[in-house]
């Protein structure tokens, strides 16, 4: 806890009730240099203006720390806070989100706009395991040659495809033309759990 005379500085942001924001450059305890403050308690409640050496003094009072969480105000507002505790739960909950955190792997299978009925039926059963894992799966479509001048093929192939896993996904975005490719984007439904992720990355297509 702060006793007079004794510095600390906090490195932990904060969204306080009045909006503020505890950063490296917050004013804690004795480096709070003004006249007066707008003083708030503990639990939010609002003290009222008072002057920095009540403010203070309440704070050592209360075993607690004062910390300035809006220094743009006039009189800025300062609150009374346990600052070791705070920062010590704060840090906490910042490693249980990145624990928590699940980003998307995106994999890719690419298909011809001529592909024949066996080789759909393999691509077709990545996606699916794809999808089924939480993955979201980019699905190309490869134009070769006079296939260019034919892309309601590639529309319709992707159309029979999403309709197909309808069940584990959907369209997150629609076949677009991409040069000699045509993309189209599936995403898993909500209810699917992936398995937490590093970060978002592509993966090349499965033979």
């Amino acid at each position: 806890m702060w006793a007079p005379g004794r510095e600390r500085v906090g490195s932990t942001p904060f969204s306080s009730d009045q909006g503020g924001h505890i950063s490296s450059e917050t004013r804690i305890n004795d480096r709070i240099r003004v006249p007066e403050v707008r003083l708030v308690g503990p639990n939010g409640e609002q003290v009222g203006i008072v002057r920095i050496e009540d403010a203070l003094r309440l704070a050592n009072e209360s075993d607690l720390d004062l910390v300035e969480v809006a220094p743009q105000a006039r009189p800025p507002v300062c609150k009374l806070m346990d600052f070791g505790k705070f920062k010590y739960e704060s840090a906490q909950k910042a490693r249980e989100s990145r624990r928590n955190q699940q980003l998307t792997v995106i994999k890719e299978q690419k298909l011809r706009p001529k592909i024949d009925q066996h080789d759909y039926e393999t691509k077709k059963g990545h996606v699916s395991r794809f999808l089924a894992a939480g993955n979201k799966v980019k699905v190309t479509i490869m134009f070769r040659g006079r296939e260019q001048s034919r892309p309601e093929l590639g529309f319709r192939l992707l159309q029979k495809l999403a309709d197909e896993v309808a069940e584990l996904g959907f369209v997150e975005s629609s076949a677009k033309q991409d040069g000699r490719n045509m993309i189209m984007v599936l995403a898993p439904h909500k209810n699917v759990k992936a398995k937490p992720k590093a970060k978002e990355t592509a993966e090349p297509a499965e033979s």
